[in-house]
């Protein structure tokens, strides 16, 4: 393969684009590997499209040498399906729908668990036929509300999304480690770092859920690690460990006291240290009532009352995982109005749960264990409620993780096993989730096949899918320096950047001859051969552009060598013009 910059459709721009947010998304407007055509929406310019096709090629290889079988299933899907399994409603707003001139309705699929599972269903109907696991390559649809970081968060984007068949669950079990050891083989070709953590399903449904997330500042999701390596999980997915339960006899009686001019945890704090300088009260002594507002994908809102301890806060990104595929909103002034039943600033969960005054859902932290005595409002202006026990004076609809994780938090894995790991936490950016979806899809769809018995049984599913443009993405994230981007070998457009220097046409003579010995030796060239373009601008493109090595031919010719240089470390070296090929090759193949 040759790539002339003479000719190649390229424009590097010198300046940042305005609308690019991360160092990744920068450096490949720049070096013109893409070009932006609406928000969360981009063009692949040659180089973009070579390196997006390294990128695909990689999945894919992994794929079938797993034995996953490739399809192709069409972007534009019909409603139905999509009805069947509820998902028409509960992907609200992130779904592209449209209409066709007969009025029927279609949407722009985001994913594509639906028509994998008609498929196996129409062809397949034994136990015989399975275990089956296949994938696509395709370009996904979601119609996200802040499009940012340019390939990271799109409205278009492409993945890679397998789905395995199975008979039975311990057959999923086998699937779903099969893809895995996959997608452990795939990220290392690629050259990305990750941890694999414990994630939530969402409005995916199913059971064990992890994600491969890339550790970086730029990613959105939090993920935690413990200190003893005991445990890795999403912030969202993260198990607080409840304590013991305490006994109810003799506790004290609960008691309501003047609370006045306490806005704050903190000033309710002090208010109760004033009244009862004995105890030294904490905010972790404190119940804090949240009101959110749920939105659920039919428009429906519903208020919800989450009590934490109150030296935590909710963490909306936990709640909104835990309560999928509903959106958490804010509980504004307009609400409370409509609930007068909620005191502001005084709520207490004695108002609380759905056959309460209010009929409120209330669901606790899950340290808020039977027999753990709180300080709480009164649902009275002004006034406090102490002692107040849980499973003695009130209770709730249930639990949910919604509060936050900070470093230092106890391990789950640790609480149980008596050891003393905490959590750490740091920034990862997702690329690739595996599910075990068990029987959701399968069930709504009536796949079912005769078991070795004869009898009809449902057939189990799993989800993996891999963000094959987000990968790119991620990759020029972790490859950028000072300079430019700085890609893997195996993913980057070309294997050298070969540059001629210079005004003596004896220097492109010898860059054209170098050039043709190494596609000739099936080394992938990209060459500078441009014509009254200075020095300084060539090795500035060489630089930004990333290829792993670059071959300079200038003015040393004249001794009998050219320079090598590799792109990562900056480091140089001499080499004569009669080994460069060789010298190449074995830098290729190192």
């Amino acid at each position: 393969m040759l790539l002339r910059m003479s000719s190649l459709f390229l424009r590097t721009l010198r300046e940042d684009p305005a609308d690019a947010e991360v160092p990744g998304h920068r450096l490949l407007v720049r070096a013109g590997y893409v070009r932006r055509a609406a928000p969360g929406i981009y063009s692949w310019l040659p180089l973009g499209y070579r390196t997006y096709r390294n990128v695909e090629r990689i999945v894919r290889e992994e794929m079938d040498a797993a034995g996953f079988q490739e399809v192709h299933f069409p972007a534009l899907l019909p409603r139905e399906p999509y009805e069947a399994t509820n998902r028409w409603t509960e992907y609200g707003e992130n779904l592209f729908r449209l209409k066709d001139r007969r009025g029927n309705d279609y949407l722009l699929g985001p994913t594509h668990e639906e028509m994998f599972t008609l498929l196996v269903k129409d062809l397949y109907s034994s136990y015989k036929d399975l275990p089956v696991s296949l994938y696509q390559i395709q370009t996904k649809y979601r119609d996200e509300a802040r499009p940012r970081a340019g390939l990271l968060r799109g409205r278009e984007f492409v993945m890679k999304d397998s789905y395995s068949f199975d008979v039975d669950d311990a057959g999923l079990e086998a699937s779903y480690l099969k893809h895995r050891n996959a997608y452990i083989k795939t990220f290392g070709r690629l050259g990305l770092d990750f941890e694999i953590v414990s994630a939530t399903s969402g409005a995916m449904g199913g059971s064990r859920s992890e994600e491969f997330l890339h550790p970086t500042e730029i990613g959105e999701d939090t993920f935690v690690r413990c200190t003893l390596g005991h445990y890795a999980a999403n912030a969202e997915a993260v198990i607080t460990p409840a304590p013991a339960v305490i006994p109810l006899e003799g506790l004290p009686a609960a008691h309501v006291e003047e609370t006045p001019d306490t806005p704050t945890i903190d000033s309710l704090v002090a208010v109760a240290n004033q009244l009862f300088p004995e105890r030294s009260f904490t905010a972790a002594d404190t119940l804090k009532n949240v009101v959110v507002t749920l939105v659920h994908p039919t428009g429906e809102r519903e208020p919800l009352v989450i009590g934490v301890p109150g030296d935590r806060d909710v963490d909306v990104k936990r709640l909104e995982a835990a309560m999928a595929p509903a959106e958490v909103d804010a509980f504004g002034e307009a609400d409370f109005a409509k609930h007068p039943g909620l005191v502001k600033g005084y709520i207490g969960p004695q108002a609380l749960g759905t056959g309460s005054v209010t009929g409120i859902r209330y669901l606790l932290d899950p340290r808020v264990v039977e027999g753990t005595a709180w300080i709480t409002g009164a649902n009275q202006p002004g006034r406090h409620v102490f002692d107040l026990v849980a499973g003695r004076d009130f209770s709730a609809d249930g639990t949910v993780e919604a509060a936050d994780v900070r470093e230092g938090d106890l391990c789950p894995v640790c609480a149980v096993e008596g050891t003393d790991g905490t959590l750490t936490l740091a920034r990862g950016l997702e690329i690739g989730h595996i599910f075990q979806l068990g029987r959701k899809y399968a069930d709504a769809l009536g796949l079912q096949v005769l078991d070795r018995n004869g009898k009809l049984v449902t057939v189990t599913m799993g989800s993996y899918g891999i963000g094959v443009s987000r990968a790119l993405a991620a990759i020029a994230e972790a490859s950028v320096d000072e300079k430019g981007l700085c890609w893997p070998r195996e993913v980057a457009p070309a294997d050298v950047h070969l540059v001629a220097t210079g005004k003596d046409p004896a220097v492109f003579e010898a860059a054209e001859k170098l050039a043709a010995e190494m596609v000739e030796a099936g080394v992938r060239v990209l060459f500078d051969d441009r014509q009254k373009v200075s020095p300084g601008i060539k090795f500035k493109d060489a630089e930004l552009i990333g290829v792993p090595s670059i071959m300079v031919v200038g003015k040393n010719l004249a001794d009998g060598v050219i320079e090598f240089r590799d792109r990562k470390t900056g480091a140089g070296e001499d080499v004569p013009v009669g080994d460069a090929v060789k010298y190449v090759v074995a830098a290729i193949n190192s």
